[in-house]
């Protein structure tokens, strides 16, 4: 047993969810080698450790000696903020749920403000095309991705890529991570055809 993260999930019920060390280490060796984190980055970590994304803001780095930004307590909830961290601390990487993204990128008063900033990760909450759209006007040049998955499976185990050079009509949820399978099923547990 790694740690224990209490969660209410898609159910509202809070339950206890143990995840193991081996399930954390497998999610944290797919990050390192889709996103290739090196020394030179900066990761904020602005996620309370009552969410499973800290688990990652905290460790990920730690692979390859990056270097980790504390943002101040309740800071997440600044736009203002968040964008004087980013410049400040030069940030690389960090993490948003949808709808604080949509909030964040509303503050930005143009494109190409944040510099250092190199890759987004969302998740907790469903990507909107809406998100996806602001995200193209205000960083273009900064890679976007969709994670999901529920805590009990050790943070995420899916990833997608946002395709920001080109007009997409659904938001995916992705492909698998390593050593990770993934069906869509229905409230019978029947497989769900592809699209669904």
């Amino acid at each position: 047993l790694a740690y224990v993260i209490y969660t209410s999930g898609s159910t509202g019920r809070p339950k206890g969810v143990m995840n193991e060390h081996g399930g954390l280490l497998n999610r944290l060796l797919w990050t390192q080698s889709h996103y290739g984190l090196t020394s030179e980055d900066v990761i904020l970590q602005k996620t309370s450790f009552c969410f499973d994304v800290s688990v990652w803001e905290l460790l990920w780095g730690t692979i390859v000696g990056s270097k980790l930004v504390f943002a101040k307590p309740a800071g997440e909830k600044d736009a203002d903020y968040l964008q004087q961290t980013i410049d400040k601390y030069k940030i690389t990487t960090l993490h948003f749920v949808p709808s604080m993204l949509g909030v964040f990128l509303g503050s930005l008063e143009q494109e190409n403000t944040l510099p250092s900033l190199q890759r987004v990760l969302c998740s907790g909450e469903s990507l909107q095309l809406d998100h996806v759209r602001m995200f193209k006007d205000k960083l273009p040049n900064i890679r976007l991705d969709n994670l999901y998955g529920p805590t009990e499976a050790a943070i995420d185990v899916t990833g997608w890529r946002v395709p920001l050079s080109e007009e997409i009509t659904s938001i995916s949820i992705g492909s698998p991570v390593a050593n990770t399978g993934i069906y869509i099923v229905d409230q019978e547990l029947n497989i769900l055809p592809i699209g669904v």
